[in-house]
């Protein structure tokens, strides 16, 4: 065995189980939309945490804010009053148009949490209508609501109760439901399936099909909202009002923290001891949660929307044969690339030239920047991009025929 004093973070990584394909990029700050690792190299961040960092890093108010709580109190339990926790469920009842929020940690158990709230409205029924290729977390419950098969190999039994459904597809929806059906589950963008986006009145018609037969539509906006897409909330582009939604990720800028927002008649009908969190609503998380929602301003949300346009425009301008379609909403970005070019190897090549991204679905990048992002940002990755993707044809095409 290694002494001690001779160990890197890489001989302790052995440690860790093997559930993620780590780089061997070990980052040790951040400032703004920059990362920086312990070699001393830049990163410009278009992940932020995979859609979690929407205010970037170290950002003061945020800092402040949570260092603040976190001198004074660090834990006590949900068995008694938080003012800090019914600021931030006023805040997110408002920015949402419902009623009632439960807190946990995260953006699959608050999944789990929508599951039973709506069997226990459903008193008897419980099937959810899903939509393949969704991923609402990976618990036992919210991956057996996950129709990607692939995430399924090796966990059977899965928890019942599911039924799954083409996305975008309402003949679907309406043929799949029966008397036990009691929601309809669905995320407004499919994200980790390539940032898939639906037609414009898909969300109102589930909405319409559950209005008609007391089913709930409940909206997984873990990826999607505290301003993504330019909304609080993604499903306000499209006039809809959900009985349930679900959110994580962005609500505190990296501390963990979810939630589970619910109309009345769902938070009607929880009651003590039905469920619950040890650590869900944590102070130092809710302080931070409570200043990203008084940092996301109709400004801030305006930006969003512009330069996530821009941004847009800007990948279309450059001509790529090798890109195969743009979607987005926001700052929520998809490129999916043809046949010739990996999204995931691109983007380890993009990592090795200082941009941080990720992959979704079969071969799309996934860009998902913070909300503070300034056309100079994207004019720098621009440029990395293009000359990235113009070397990695360029190598390809060597080898192709050597």
């Amino acid at each position: 065995m290694l002494a001690k004093k001779e160990l890197q973070f890489n001989d302790y990584s052995r440690f860790l189980v093997n559930t993620y394909k780590r780089h061997s990029v070990n980052f040790i700050s951040g400032n703004g939309i920059y990362l920086h690792d312990d070699q001393g190299r830049k990163y410009l961040d278009f992940l932020s945490g995979i859609a979690v960092t929407g205010f970037g890093h170290n950002h003061p108010k945020l800092v402040t804010a949570a260092v603040n709580q976190i001198m004074n109190l660090w834990h006590v339990s949900n068995l008694f009053e938080s003012a800090s926790q019914s600021e931030l469920a006023a805040k997110l009842a408002e920015a949402s148009g419902l009623s009632g929020v439960f807190f946990c940690n995260s953006g699959t158990e608050a999944n789990e949490a929508a599951i039973k709230f709506a069997r226990k409205y459903g008193k008897g029924r419980s099937t959810i209508i899903t939509t393949l290729g969704s991923f609402h977390g990976r618990t036992m419950g919210s991956l057996s609501a996950s129709a990607q098969f692939k995430l399924w190999d090796g966990f059977h039994p899965l928890t019942p109760g599911f039924k799954y459904v083409p996305y975008n597809d309402i003949e679907a929806v309406i043929s799949s439901i029966e008397k036990d059906t009691v929601g309809i589950m669905v995320e407004p963008i499919q994200g980790e399936s390539g940032i898939i986006i639906p037609d414009d009145d898909y969300l109102q018609h589930l909405s319409k099909i559950c209005s008609e037969n007391d089913i709930l539509l409940i909206l997984d906006e873990v990826q999607t909202g505290i301003g993504r897409t330019g909304k609080h909330f993604s499903y306000q582009w499209y006039d809809v009002q959900p009985d349930i939604v679900t959110s994580a990720k962005g609500i505190a800028n990296g501390l963990p923290l979810g939630a589970v927002i619910c109309s009345e008649k769902v938070a009607d009908i929880i009651q003590p001891g039905m469920h619950g969190s040890t650590f869900g609503g944590n102070p130092v998380a809710v302080s931070a949660a409570n200043m990203v929602m008084n940092l996301l301003d109709d400004e801030v949300l305006e930006n969003i929307k512009l330069k996530g346009a821009i941004l847009m425009r800007k990948i279309s301008e450059l001509n790529c044969d090798s890109v195969k379609e743009i979607r987005g909403k926001g700052l929520m970005i998809g490129v999916e690339f043809h046949k010739e070019v990996n999204a995931k190897e691109f983007s380890s090549k993009l990592l090795r030239n200082g941009v941080i991204t990720t992959t979704a679905g079969e071969n799309v990048l996934r860009l998902l920047p913070p909300y503070i992002i300034t056309e100079e940002n994207i004019d720098n990755f621009i440029n990395v991009f293009a000359e990235s993707l113009n070397d990695y044809i360029r190598i390809n095409n060597q080898k192709l025929h050597s």
